[in-house]
């Protein structure tokens, strides 16, 4: 289950968002109507947002698994 906050590492490429695959999240929104989504935010090297997006849960894997 991945909750809040949790860090996150995305699966797949999402080139259109500049998100490759492996790159680290944090999640900051979890949806469950009308399908299981998380908002995840990506930030750069000094922590500012660089994109924020949409996956679903085949699309990323939590740390803590």
């Amino acid at each position: 289950m991945i909750f809040f906050f949790d860090t996150v590492v995305v699966l797949n490429d999402h080139l259109e968002e500049g998100i490759l695959r492996g790159e680290n999240g944090a999640i900051v929104e979890v949806y469950t109507n009308p399908d299981e989504a998380y908002e995840v935010e990506f930030v750069d090297e000094k922590g500012k947002t660089r994109v924020t997006i949409v996956l679903h849960p085949n699309e990323l894997v939590s740390h803590t698994e």
